[in-house]
């Protein structure tokens, strides 16, 4: 099968993809998030100049940049889309499932002139810089490679409608939560160890697992004791070998862990927390509300979930780098969030709409072909489809189509419908 066969399939899986995600927007709206899927996928870049090039309509790029630039400023467009991603991703949200909160920045170092930009930690040159933060949730099974992106947010507390990064940990929550009816268990790092965060997931029923700092004081047989003093008393019932890739790399790690019993102050509800050793030179501390039992497997499905979370680290650099976010280069706030949300469109696509279909497995292989990748693909496979998509559409020389799917979706059987 030939590159430009394999492009029209490919085109036409975006067209579908993409009405899932516009549903209820209105017709413009839906051209536009069409349109902006392609043209991520197509220059894995979230440059609009890049984007209109790839349309390559018969008018001058500059009116194409002008229409895409006010249609992306629309309002209620990100939030419209997050919820069908939402919606479409959440049936493959198990009661196990693990849902990933993920804290993390862009930094526009040389901007200027970009709306509500806010102090961010510069990885590059390790210090406060511009830039804007970033929330994510990224559904993910603890014996399964396959992960399932479900929202994502672009803010800054410069903005006016800012009022905490709790308040935004908690819309992301009920908005996955709307959709899952509280299947699911989160996981979060070090960062929410925190009141703020921990009672209203417990208020609202939500299991977690939460790492601890280890100051929090917590009552532990009737006493309030720090968490750190308590997994110092904690025995290590259980012993395990575990393996995990670092780079390029596999380092071993002989870790024992156990677990305590504890609540919340002012809190009657049961939580546990598992310490493990092994990690590094202080013992790791996850707290959890999720019902434990004196065994191996028990505990131990506790300690992989978390593990789980430092592999969901790959699907924020999958993002970043596919498709080359810090090179975002909107003005204004409004464009800025609802451009993130539809590269979490463009990674949905790549992650799940092509990978977990059977009937699309053939345009996953040619994509892999297509991405060339000298010593093999890679575990994290996604990096190598954002990279065969980006190929496959290398040489293509075909029009893009205007013609926008109506609203609700057509129904009409395809050779390659999902």
């Amino acid at each position: 099968m030939n590159n430009s066969i394999i492009a029209e399939k490919m085109k036409r899986q975006i067209d579908i993809f993409s009405g899932k995600l516009s549903k209820g927007v209105p017709k413009s709206g839906r051209r536009l998030i069409k349109e902006a899927l392609y043209g991520i996928q197509v220059r894995q870049s979230v440059r609009l100049t890049e984007i209109c090039r790839a349309l390559q309509e018969p008018i001058s790029l500059k009116k194409t940049e002008d229409r895409l630039c006010y249609q992306i400023n629309r309002k209620g467009l990100g939030k419209k889309v997050t919820q069908n991603m939402i919606q479409e991703g959440s049936i493959r949200v198990e009661d196990d499932t693990l849902l990933i909160i993920d804290l993390s920045d862009i930094s526009k170092k040389y901007a200027k002139k970009m709306e509500y930009m806010t102090g961010v930690h510069d990885g590059s040159d390790h210090k406060i810089g511009d830039g804007y933060w970033l929330m994510q949730v990224v559904g993910a099974e603890i014996d399964e490679i396959k992960i399932t992106p479900l929202y994502g947010k672009l803010y800054s507390q410069d903005a006016p409608d800012y009022e905490s990064e709790n308040k935004e940990i908690l819309a992301g929550v009920d908005s996955v939560t709307a959709a899952t009816e509280r299947r699911g268990i989160w996981v979060m790092d070090i960062g929410g160890d925190r009141l703020n965060l921990l009672e209203p997931l417990l208020n609202r029923e939500q299991r977690f697992i939460i790492r601890q700092v280890g100051q929090r004081h917590v009552l532990y047989r009737g006493k309030l004791l720090s968490t750190k003093s308590i997994a110092a008393r904690c025995k290590m019932r259980y012993a395990e070998r575990v393996v995990k890739e670092e780079g390029d790399k596999e380092k071993i790690y002989n870790i024992e862990y156990g677990y305590q019993k504890l609540q919340l102050p002012g809190n009657t509800k049961q939580l546990y927390m598992v310490v493990i050793q092994g990690f590094g030179a202080e013992p790791m501390m996850l707290l959890t509300n999720v019902a434990l039992q004196k065994s191996r497997k028990s505990l131990f499905k506790i300690v992989v979930s978390y593990i789980r979370r430092w592999q969901i680290e790959d699907s924020i650099r999958f993002m970043k780098q596919s498709y080359n976010l810090e090179d975002i280069r909107l003005l204004t706030y409004q464009r800025l969030q609802n451009m993130l949300v539809l590269v979490m469109g463009a990674m949905y696509f790549a992650c799940v709409w092509l990978g977990d279909r059977l009937k699309l497995n053939i345009l996953v292989h040619h994509a892999l072909q297509s991405a060339k990748r000298l010593f093999g693909i890679p575990d994290f496979r996604y990096y190598a489809i954002a990279d065969g998509i980006k190929e496959i559409f290398a040489g293509y020389r075909g029009k893009f189509s205007k013609k926008i799917l109506p609203n609700p979706l057509f129904t009409q059987v395809l050779m390659f419908d999902p």
